[in-house]
């Protein structure tokens, strides 16, 4: 009793859908014929009394109503009340036709894993989809009218082949199951049935005997819910508020939508018509919205777009007792396929479908056009400096990004340095920072005591002899040795461990401050902490000729160079007496 018409749908063309509307099985005219011509004879009866039988007075006093009930009509949320139902209702009815269950995986399982092909064998597979089948009739039977018209008895079950009788009669009108749904015995007696099959053998172990069971359940689930579905209906009291909600809206328009007499000048009744074209557009619309829901909402009775219940208890058992007796160990004979010795297989295009055929889709970026000059490889070099020039000129790189321009390709003049590289010759190891910071650059500055850290960074930048070499300072320093990125020094890698002199045990009293004098003396080569404002050394240490003023000599430089054996006389690290105290832990001069 469905009407399919997907196929006249398939392509959309000029006039798809307007086909459609001659149609009369299952559309929307079967249906609200009958309103429509009821609705007609009330809207002339009223017209032809308001132009021929009422006298004047009570003309004046019909038109006053028309007018009111025209006005108040809108106020009516037809509209929303409606639609929020239809898609309540239409969300139920396809829920309703994906729980309809379906015997063909528990058919495919009971068919490869209960084995036997002599007559127990097949009397054990015939059985238990005979109980699959039997527990649908009965769901079936018990929501559709079809189903239940086909088999109004139990006895019409048995004498239709799915149960036997004695079974019926001895189990069927037991006093705990009377008055309840029996759509659930037969799950029962697949269940034990399936249970023996493995006790004798037929079932090889009890996974197969657990997914067997677990596909029983499924289908078990699936007469529930269509049971659920017919119990529990959309509430009758949003029903009812829609079905109020629709017909006063069009009583309403029955008399407010009526023709007035011109000469009276009442507004929007300028012309005196005799049909209502757009009032029966309404009645269409909202009746017809009403009428999808009135369909929809119990899809198993006997309408035109109702479920084919009947055909599905038809399907159903041919299928399963097909899949379990004679397609049982029927496999056809193995050949080798067409393609058998072909890599790329080909099927063949017929002559209407030869334009159907198209290439591979690899990808939208594959369509890219590129000029030869674009792709060559550039040096890694070149491409570092490009990316330093961009970032020179962010505005000029995003202007010709906008523009779609290619970036120039620009050479600085020049060699780079090396961040190891000694500037004006020299070892490539003793220009290392152990410290980064503001005021530090490859020439460092006299440190003036008289200003704090910050301070001395502040007066370095004013420097003019500061940039004199910022490309030196910013090309090929990582971002641990460029000045102002604050960050631990990498640790330089040693043959040796460093060997630190051992800390004396934290007492209850503290250490006694030291002094300035103490401080000069055990500072030594690696100078006061940055935070000292009346240290004379600078705030960190250049293991260069350069760093400290010239303070250091070439003995002192060789002193921190990796030696393969530890000095303590030529490497003050290694000596435990040099430094009583940690020395960034120290107090500072001056303070208690």
């Amino acid at each position: 009793m469905t009407v399919t018409y997907t196929r006249r749908v398939a392509d959309a063309r000029l006039g798809t859908f307007s086909l459609l509307l001659l149609r009369w099985r299952g559309s929307i005219y079967k249906l609200l014929y009958r309103e429509l011509f009821i609705f007609l004879g009330l809207y002339y009866a009223l017209s032809a009394t308001y132009r021929v039988i009422l006298t004047e007075g009570q003309r004046r006093m019909f038109e006053k109503l028309v007018l009111y009930c025209n006005h108040y009509s809108g106020l009516i949320p037809v509209s929303f009340v409606l639609g929020f139902y239809v898609s309540v209702v239409v969300s139920r009815w396809w829920s309703q036709y994906e729980s309809i269950p379906w015997p063909d995986r528990l058919s495919s399982l009971v068919s490869c894993h209960v084995q036997g092909a002599d007559e127990r064998g097949r009397l054990l597979r015939r059985t238990l989809v005979r109980y699959a089948n039997m527990a649908s009739v009965l769901i079936l039977r018990s929501v559709s009218t079809a189903v239940y018209k086909r088999f109004p008895t139990m006895e019409h079950v048995v004498r239709a082949g799915f149960l036997v009788f004695g079974k019926f009669s001895e189990t069927g009108e037991k006093p705990q199951v009377v008055g309840h749904n029996k759509f659930w015995v037969p799950c029962v007696w697949f269940t034990s049935l399936a249970v023996q099959a493995r006790r004798e053998g037929r079932i090889d172990n009890d996974v197969v005997l657990q997914a067997i069971l677990n596909e029983m359940n499924t289908l078990r689930q699936c007469c529930g819910t269509l049971y659920s579905y017919d119990w529990i209906s959309v509430p009758l009291v949003y029903t009812q508020v829609v079905t109020v909600a629709v017909y006063s809206f069009l009583l309403a328009c029955l008399i407010g939508r009526q023709f007035l007499d011109p000469a009276q000048g009442y507004p929007d009744h300028d012309l005196d018509l005799y049909i209502p074209v757009f009032t029966l557009l309404q009645f269409f619309f909202y009746l017809g919205w009403l009428k999808v829901a009135e369909q929809l909402i119990n899809p198993f009775g006997e309408d035109d777009d109702d479920f084919e219940s009947n055909w599905f208890v038809d399907r159903n058992l041919q299928i399963s007792l097909l899949s379990v007796d004679e397609m049982y160990n029927n496999l056809p004979t193995l050949e080798r396929d067409l393609y058998w010795n072909d890599c790329d297989p080909q099927p063949p295009y017929t002559s209407a479908t030869v334009e159907y055929r198209i290439h591979s889709f690899m990808g939208s970026t594959f369509d890219i056009s590129m000029q030869k000059e674009e792709m060559e490889i550039q040096p890694l070099e070149q491409i570092k400096e490009d990316v330093e020039v961009n970032h020179s000129t962010p505005l000029l790189g995003n202007l010709s990004r906008l523009l779609g321009l290619q970036t120039a390709s620009f050479t600085r003049s020049g060699s780079r340095f090396n961040l190891l590289r000694r500037r004006g010759g020299g070892s490539s190891n003793n220009c290392f920072p152990l410290y980064t910071h503001p005021s530090l650059s490859p020439y460092p500055k006299p440190y003036n005591p008289g200003l704090s850290w910050l301070q001395q960074g502040e007066h370095d930048s004013l420097d003019p002899d500061r940039d004199r070499d910022l490309d030196f300072a910013f090309t090929s320093v990582p971002f641990h040795g460029r000045p102002g990125f604050y960050s631990c020094p990498q640790t330089p890698i040693h043959s040796v461990p460093m060997v630190f002199p051992p800390c004396p045990r934290r007492g209850p009293q503290r250490a006694p401050p030291r002094t300035g004098q103490e401080w000069e003396r055990g500072s030594g080569l690696l100078g006061a902490p940055p935070h000292l404002p009346n240290s004379s050394l600078p705030p960190s240490l250049w293991l260069n000729d350069e760093s400290a003023g010239g303070q250091v000599d070439q003995q002192s430089r060789s002193r921190f160079s990796s030696p393969l054996t530890p000095d303590p006389q030529t490497n003050p690290l290694s000596s435990p007496s040099r430094f009583s105290h940690p020395l960034l832990l120290s107090p500072r001069r001056g303070t208690s």
